[in-house]
């Protein structure tokens, strides 16, 4: 019932049936009704964005991965790789650009999926981002210590405050060093929005800084030397078309990080503007920066003599250029802190706005008044990322963040088809409120309808035979939607509109699901595989055709924010997104994705018996939209 709109079954039953509040969705500018609990300090512009999307996005995965990757799949392709990733993140980024503009508030996929599909999906859509977060935050917390050791010469050369210590009688190695720079951050953090994105600008500043180094001098010895490692009787694309786009799957991840900019969507002063234009400039310059440094490195040493570990130090050193290692150490240094930073500030929002709609207890939407950040729940977050990377090495558990990323990237692509073809006509509001806004609903129709009667005597001379105009309206209420069609309008009409739409969208990500299963399973049967590729590819392509020769409704016009950004190839661009995300969270392992089924079931718990019972739409009945805007109207201009 979620994705196939406000059914009249259930779309005002205010949770009465036993599974209804799975698809219970809440108002796009419910945030705005909880004044009480503090509001965010509206403070960010469009650098500010770009500070924090790049800081989140730009780790110091780039200095390893460029040389993992060229020698295992793209060799000299290596620069069509990260372009080809840079294509796929971009079809989420525009998702997640008009979702963003249209319903500005924390909370991100979370918030966007609670309006368009259902409380039940949120839920775990939130549940899984906060393991995203606090996974990928103490993952890179752990990778500081080894960073800040090569920037000095030598693990030997700490602070022994700072090194690695093993505990006696155990294998655990701890870290002090990381968990004293998530304090740091979190200290920086907890002062202000605009003050820690300064910081962030400052520390992202310096990494692109030392990118730029080797972008240009890395360019200075490649034409001194004559681009060795373009000169290869392989050509540019020794292990295939197909290596290359292996590479690509690898080097999406590097892209992960600009739905932070998203998240603080609440404290942006022209969300309209400055958030769509935030989330482009933060992944064009992302793309810009990963390219050119590909290009430079797999041009000055041939892709199987790149050194897996230090791919960039090592081509300079074999460049007589040792001394530049520094620059990229401290490059690659100021990138984890700055991704540590932007892996840390959305999780707090994320559940502060699940503790705002009742999902989670309401210590964690509590906003501090001085500096109107919520502290506490950035707090509780730095306590968790810090004892997990004191304590244990959580590399092997790095798959885990691409699940959240991924799962949320699939959900705001359909959340953009469900926008677009059947925005929800419904919203919830508490039972108190139900009986002023019917009654003053009634006496409005009532009085239109009296004063029309009265316009009709007086114009027609008649005795009243004819309907009042108002009647006419309430009638005909809806849009032209279905095309001109004689197949199409023979089945689809305005009364079953929405449910055909519905389904057929459900019926996409089956598709979606069947195709890219089938195609990741190397071990089933060919022909079963083969059978089960061809299911699933005309169930999407039937669907997407059907989607593309029916109107979008006229109802997204007016749903949520207007005037912001709207994604353009709808639905193509949205079914290509799910498309790829799926099939990269498929082939993600199947050891990810037991860890990460515990971590669901948890969250499974945790819902049923707290979120659901105490969710603030508990209670709450559905009425149209339209009449509660035209009863607010109403009402304003009485009491004018």
């Amino acid at each position: 019932m979620g994705i196939w709109g406000d059914s009249e079954e259930g779309g005002g039953n205010g949770g009465q049936c036993s599974w209804s509040f799975l698809t219970r969705r809440k108002r796009v500018d419910s945030a705005d009704k909880r004044i009480s609990q503090g509001q965010l300090a509206k403070e960010l512009t469009v650098p500010h964005l770009m500070a924090i999307g790049v800081g989140a996005t730009i780790g110091a995965g780039v200095y390893v991965l460029v040389g993992t990757v060229a020698r295992e799949h793209s060799g000299p392709a290596l620069p069509f790789s990260f372009l080809v990733a840079g294509l796929a993140a971009a079809l989420s980024a525009l998702c997640y650009a008009e979702l963003a503009s249209r319903c500005p508030s924390a909370g991100s996929a979370y918030h966007y999926s609670y309006i368009c599909v259902g409380e039940g999906v949120a839920w775990l859509i939130g549940w899984a981002l906060i393991l995203e977060y606090t996974i990928g935050g103490a993952a890179v917390a752990r990778g500081i210590t080894p960073n800040l050791a090569a920037l000095i010469g030598g693990m030997e050369n700490l602070p022994s405050i700072l090194s690695w210590h093993t505990i006696p009688g155990t294998d655990i190695v701890v870290d002090p060093c990381s968990a004293i720079i998530v304090f740091i951050i979190t200290g920086l953090l907890c002062v202000g929005i605009k003050e820690s994105t300064m910081v962030q600008s400052i520390i992202t500043s310096v990494n692109i800084c030392a990118l730029t180094f080797v972008i240009v001098a890395g360019g200075y010895l490649g034409f001194k030397s004559g681009w060795v490692g373009y000169e290869l009787p392989t050509g540019y694309f020794p292990f295939g078309v197909d290596g290359m786009l292996a590479g690509s799957a690898t080097v999406f991840f590097a892209y992960i990080g600009f739905d932070a900019v998203a998240s603080i969507a609440e404290e942006v002063k022209n969300p309209q503007r400055d958030l769509p234009l935030g989330i482009g400039a933060s992944l064009s310059l992302c793309c810009g920066l990963y390219m050119l440094v590909s290009i430079v490195i797999v041009g000055l040493v041939p892709y199987y003599a790149i050194n897996p570990n230090t791919p960039i130090s090592s081509a300079f050193a074999d460049n007589g250029m040792q001394w530049a290692g520094y620059v990229i150490n401290a490059g690659a240094f100021t990138a984890l802190c700055a991704s540590l930073m932007g892996g840390i500030l959305p999780q707090p929002r994320i559940l502060m706005a699940m503790a705002r709609d009742g999902l989670l207890p309401p210590f964690f939407s509590d906003i501090n008044k001085r500096s109107q950040v919520p502290v506490k729940s950035t707090i509780v977050t730095a306590l968790v990322a810090a004892t997990l990377a004191f304590s244990m090495e959580v590399s092997e558990l790095a798959g885990m963040v691409s699940v959240g990323t991924l799962l949320a990237f699939t959900v705001v692509a359909i959340s953009v088809l469900i926008l677009r073809y059947i925005p929800p006509e419904e919203v919830p509001l508490l039972p108190s409120l139900k009986e002023p806004i019917v009654s003053a609903s009634t006496h409005y129709n009532w009085s239109s309808l009296e004063a029309n009667e009265e316009d009709t005597k007086a114009h027609d001379g008649a005795s009243g035979s004819r309907k009042p105009e108002a009647v006419k309206e309430d009638v005909s209420i809806g849009y032209p939607l279905i095309p001109q069609d004689p197949v199409i309008g023979k089945y689809v009409h305005e009364g079953n509109r929405r449910k055909v739409i519905g389904w057929v969208i459900t019926l996409t990500c089956l598709g979606v699901f069947i195709l890219t299963f089938s195609a990741s399973i190397k071990t089933m049967i060919s022909s079963v595989r083969y059978l089960l590729c061809g299911v699933g590819g005309i169930l999407l392509l039937s669907s997407l055709v059907f989607l593309t020769f029916m109107d979008q409704d006229d109802a997204r016009h007016n749903f949520g924010h207007s005037g912001g950004f709207t994604c353009p190839l709808v639905p193509l661009l949205p079914v290509v997104c799910i498309l790829i995300n799926s099939y990269l969270l498929i082939n993600l392992g199947a050891a990810t994705w037991a860890r990460v089924s515990i971590w669901l079931a948890i969250g499974v718990i945790v819902y049923v018996f707290y979120g659901r019972t105490h969710s603030t739409l508990k209670d709450a009945v559905y009425v149209p939209a339209t009449q509660v805007v035209d009863t607010y109207h109403t009402s304003t201009s009485c009491l004018a």
